[in-house]
């Protein structure tokens, strides 16, 4: 029993009379909700980003994946990745870019949450090792903080306000 309503391991509400008001009357479950919108709106945002900015997919110039890559070879934690980003500069930006859109897609509609997750996870990493890892300090680069962010909902997913939770709700009055 707590504050007068049982949970089970995800917080949601199983019964009680009584509940708490204000914050502390909402379910531990709804909590990483404002974080799950955040990334979904900003991977989906800059998968969107990437597909419209002019040049970007191109192998060199100004602004295009192909001179970021070349530009961070020689900091990254493993050049290795950087070359293999370097044998197709565009079929790499491509694919970071639909990663990023089918991650925020899956995020915000909650399909297959731990999955979605996980790539923005991995993307996140990605990016990590290659172009901000020679940020200094370390905390000045934005991917190490969306890997720690992700990892959350890689092991919640998406169980409030989602297909999954709908597919769950419907699996389990069958």
């Amino acid at each position: 029993m707590a504050q007068g309503f049982r949970t089970d391991s995800l917080g949601r509400v199983g019964g009680g009379e009584r509940r708490a008001r204000g914050l502390r009357g909402i379910p531990p479950v709804y909590a990483l909700l404002p974080l799950r919108v955040f990334l979904g709106i900003t991977f989906l945002y800059a998968g969107i980003d990437k597909l419209t900015t002019s040049g970007f997919f191109a192998s060199s110039g100004a602004g295009s994946v192909g001179d970021m890559m070349r530009g961070v070879h020689d900091s990254a934690a493993i050049p290795a990745l950087v070359d293999l980003a370097l044998k197709s500069p565009a079929g790499f930006g491509y694919a970071i870019a639909f990663g990023e859109l089918a991650v925020g897609i899956g995020t915000l509609l909650g399909v297959l949450g731990r999955v979605a997750a996980a790539g923005g996870a991995l993307i996140s990493l990605s990016l990590w090792l290659t172009v901000s890892w020679q940020s200094t300090p370390y905390y000045y680069g934005n991917d190490l903080a969306y890997l720690m962010a992700w990892l959350p909902l890689v092991l919640v997913g998406a169980p409030v306000f989602s297909l999954d939770a709908l597919w769950a709700r419907r699996r389990r009055a069958l």
